[in-house]
């Protein structure tokens, strides 16, 4: 068969195929020009999740009819002044948007410039012209997509149901709204109205398209490195979800759905938040054109940075040191628990994940006095979790049953009590929850989710300084593991090593351990440690940062190395744990996401026994 040219009929489709694939693509596409045409204010009208309709409405600067008639011809913009594709700052740039929705729907093109006459209107149905006329209608645009793929009978098909079109269409335009704060927007779908937002900040907006119960779950981001910067909300740790369907990023203005970008999200909260849970974000990055490629998909929702490790460590770095500046990580900030109701939406009390209030912070404890025995290279591991002769936790051994629950009586609880911002220790409950009093509420800790998190933050810390001491073993120990996972530990080793763990490989499927992590203790379980710690890399992926290596590995020890439920304390042991609490960063949460406390503030213990 000899080469042929395309007609532009089958060019514009084919075109569509790349460009919309479905409703809430010609909804992007259409949306975008309204925001590069200056627009102030937009209203999107749809019916079927636009399967049926799709109406596009802006105050922009509109167009005469002669640009109208161009605009419906491929490769034809207004976006591009010049041949410096690269450079380019609008949404769109291609030219290929409006002729190729045209050409797969019935199509009403309306606009009035702002260098003043009547309005215009062009007709299409399925790239023909049927009809052009004056039209009555302010400055501006007005676009009406109706039948999408009616005469496209393959590419219908594949449409999903209504209800699914429009939760992508919502998606889009909560991303559009989102991207353009100064815009106000205004949604409607079969006459009902979705969004309807005017001009406000960003943290605001953000609030405003998602949950409101984010204003106070949330925190600003604030960040730069060198020509890097990065903007945005971030939902405290403790406030997330199932699924990872509210996290919307940006480049330069632009909504994108980015792996790098997801990816160094996630890194963020690594140690933070449970594996199957996600935060909510709004992240807004900004770099001089020249360091990203914008033309990477037809849809323009993919980028290439030049730079993509600078990119990911400005989103780790700004998204951590914003959790950490707000001061909501520390115990010192109140988390009041909602007796009746802890669940965000779409996120059960089953998920052991609540909506925890986070009000301005307390003024923090003063750190406890360095105790004595202290491992050698462990700077700051807290006093009362020094070990004493013959132990490995730091808590004195029991040598009975765990009763259900006890108390001890506590010497002058009501100062003790307005002291300490988590209170004083008046019981434990199942050998589990440390139970205290503060001076206005009942708080509840989980012993070894706390514990775990004080761990982990002793063993970085030392890490940072001189390196973890080791506890020589007077016998090497044999780990059997299979060869791909031995291959993973030993890469790891020189890291482990600053951990106090010494290995090294010993046989295609064996690996020797020398030396363990002496804030471990002697009951360490070197085979399950060392499965844990290779499972961990495997699932990192083949090319983390080091930070991520080291954070991984210090998390999974702390695990190790952590009081267990069932351990039964002493009520200054459980002084100890609450006071360190009050002093250790990021102490809200343990490793793995999970509140490490919660506060029943005293109004709603009231309320429990009707006294309010």
């Amino acid at each position: 068969m000899s080469i042929r040219r395309l007609p532009n009929s089958l060019i514009d489709r084919i075109a569509a195929g790349e460009v919309v694939e479905r409703p809430a693509s010609a909804l992007k596409e259409l949306v975008e020009n309204g925001l590069d045409a200056g627009a102030k204010r937009i209203r999107v009208q749809l019916e079927g999740g636009g399967t049926t309709r799709i109406l596009v409405e802006d105050d922009g600067h509109g167009m005469t009819s002669a640009d109208m008639a161009l605009a419906l011809e491929r490769h034809a913009t207004s976006k591009l002044p010049d041949e410096a594709i690269e450079e380019v700052a609008s949404f769109g740039f291609r030219g290929e948007a409006l002729p190729s929705i045209a050409s797969v729907s019935r199509f009403t093109l309306e606009s009035r410039s702002a260098e003043g006459g009547d309005g215009w209107r062009i007709v299409t149905d399925h790239g023909q012209r049927i009809e052009t006329g004056p039209a009555s209608l302010p400055q501006g645009t007005r676009v009406t997509v109706e039948d999408l793929f009616a005469k496209v009978p393959a590419r219908r098909k594949f449409m999903r149901s209504p209800r699914a079109e429009y939760q992508a269409a919502l998606d889009t335009m909560r991303r559009l709204a989102m991207a353009r704060p100064d815009v106000a927007f205004r949604f409607e779908h079969d006459g009902r109205t979705i969004i309807a937002v005017q001009p406000q900040t960003a943290p605001e907006r953000v609030a405003a398209l998602l949950t409101p119960d984010l204003a106070r779950n949330a925190v600003g981001v604030e960040h730069q490195r060198g020509d890097l910067r990065l903007e945005g909300v971030v939902s405290l740790p403790t406030f997330n979800r199932g699924m990872g369907d509210q996290q919307y990023l940006f480049v330069n203005g632009r909504p994108v759905k980015d792996k790098l970008l997801v990816g160094a999200l996630r890194g963020a909260y690594r140690d933070l938040i449970a594996r199957d849970r996600h935060p909510i974000a709004a992240l807004f990055v900004s770099c001089p054109t020249s360091e990203v490629d914008i033309n990477v998909h037809p849809a323009k929702t993919e980028v290439r940075f030049r730079d993509p490790q600078g990119v990911r460590g400005l989103i780790v770095g700004g998204v951590r040191r914003a959790l950490e500046e707000a001061g909501h990580l520390s115990a010192a900030r109140e988390q009041h628990a909602q007796p009746a109701n802890w669940q965000v939406e779409g996120q059960g009390p089953a998920a052991g994940q609540g909506d925890l209030a986070m009000p301005p912070s307390a003024p923090m404890a003063q750190p406890l006095p360095q105790g004595t025995g202290l491992p050698s290279g462990v700077r700051e591991m807290p006093a009362p979790y020094v070990a004493p002769a013959g132990r490995s936790d730091g808590f004195a051994a029991v040598m009975a049953a765990a009763p259900l629950a006890r108390a001890e009586a506590a010497v002058a609880p009501v100062p003790e009590a307005s002291r300490h911002p988590l209170g004083a220790a008046r019981g434990q409950i199942a050998a589990t929850y440390v139970v205290a009093e503060a001076e206005d509420g009942l708080v509840i800790v989980d012993q070894h989710a706390a514990h775990e998190r004080l761990v982990l933050e002793a063993m970085r810390s030392a890490r940072e300084g001189q390196g973890v001491a080791s506890q020589p073993l007077l016998i090497a120990e044999p780990v059997e593991l299979d060869e791909a996972d031995c291959e993973r530990l030993e890469e790891a080793a020189t890291e482990l090593l600053k951990f106090g763990l010494e290995i090294e490989r010993f046989g295609p499927s064996t690996m020797l351990v020398r030396a363990t992590p002496a804030p471990l203790g002697d009951k360490v379980r070197a085979p399950q440690l060392l499965a844990d710690i290779a499972a961990e890399l495997a699932e990192l992926g083949s090319a983390p940062t080091l930070q991520d290596r080291l954070d991984l590995v210090a998390g999974t020890m702390a695990c190790h190395g952590s009081v267990r439920a069932g351990r039964i304390l002493s009520v200054a042991e459980m002084n100890a744990l609450l006071r360190q609490i009050e002093t250790t960063p990021h102490s809200g949460q343990c490793n793995h996401g999970r509140p490490t406390w919660v506060k029943l503030a005293l109004g709603d213990v009231e309320k429990l026994f009707g006294r309010h």
